[in-house]
């Protein structure tokens, strides 16, 4: 569940190792000091040691051999639940490809993905980096070939709500599109939540570990295995060349981490949980207007604007 929240491509047996020496740097340095990528590997390290009571210890004061084994075990876990993730999604994103009720023109198999990415109009589409015309013929069969190299940070289509790219205002309707909603529903709430408006279920990963907001990580885990989904290639693999998934998976979280875009990202995170969680989220939202409850929050400010003396 970590991985799949807060930092999903990682080497946990090197995050653990190296975090673990740098609490022995940082007793004469301060974490400022460090690179941005540094910096970002410690605060995964220390939300990961935060999330498992007793792991410090056991990292640092167990055997060898123990502790060895225990960060196997943690980069395992962590794989194997991506590997799921990817296996169930090649499937139930062909689903969510079209509005309901339309086919996919040619039709997609489910269990070979070579038919997909940019040899497919619909995938193609939807993969086509924001700012180039798929529709273009010349944009189009270079994707194809494979001449228009496609970077991790060239956001693909998908991201956008109604999968529309404003150049002017690149910040409209990011991260906010349907198959993304598909996506988070089908891994954290359960896939028989994404037909239906969403409640508690007890058998979905966010029920089962008490998650009750979207995360950062959780956000650009979902764009990364959409992304994979509609793509042609049959391996998930970490340092792919082509597919540039690492590239891809910090591009998304360094914007979200940015201190600069800090209210885009306050809105976006808040659109999120309530679209995902709206049980969890009733202290983000607006009060009704002559509710009793406005009426209150009313009479108090206007107290607390007199003085002290007033409210008491």
């Amino acid at each position: 569940h970590f991985g799949r929240t807060v930092f999903a491509l990682c080497n946990y047996p090197a995050l653990l190792t190296s975090g673990i020496l740098r609490l022995e740097e940082l007793q004469d340095t301060l974490i400022e000091d460090y690179p941005a990528d540094v910096r970002r590997e410690h605060r995964v390290f220390t939300e990961l040691i935060d999330s498992y009571p007793g792991l410090l210890d056991r990292l640092t004061n167990g055997e060898e051999e123990d502790v060895i084994h225990m960060r196997e075990l943690m980069g395992k876990g962590a794989s194997g639940a991506r590997g799921d993730d990817t296996k169930t999604l090649k499937s139930a994103v062909l689903e969510w490809l079209v509005p309901r009720g339309q086919v996919v023109i040619p039709p997609l198999s489910r269990n070979i993905k070579s038919d997909r990415g940019f040899n497919h109009e619909v995938t193609g589409a939807l993969l086509c980096p924001a700012g180039l015309d798929w529709s273009n013929a010349e944009t189009k069969q270079n994707l194809k070939s494979g001449e228009t190299a496609v970077c991790g940070d060239q956001w693909p289509m998908f991201l956008y709500a109604g999968y529309v790219y404003d150049s002017d205002d690149p910040w409209k309707g990011l991260l906010r599109s349907e198959i993304l909603i598909f996506g988070f529903k089908h891994v954290f709430t359960s896939p028989s939540s994404v037909e239906r408006e969403p409640k508690a279920t007890r058998s979905g990963n966010a029920h089962l570990h008490g998650m009750k907001s979207v995360t950062k990580g959780s956000l650009a885990y979902i764009a990364t295995q959409v992304r994979f989904s509609l793509s042609s290639s049959s391996v998930f693999l970490r340092t792919d060349t082509v597919t540039d998934p690492e590239n891809f998976y910090h591009s998304i979280l360094d914007l979200l981490e940015d201190p600069e875009e800090s209210q885009e990202v306050v809105d976006l995170m808040t659109w999120w949980t309530r679209r995902i969680f709206p049980n969890s989220s009733c202290s983000q939202r607006s009060i009704s207007t002559n509710s009793a409850l406005a009426k209150i929050r009313e009479k108090r400010a206007a107290l607390r604007e007199l003085g002290p003396s007033s409210t008491t």
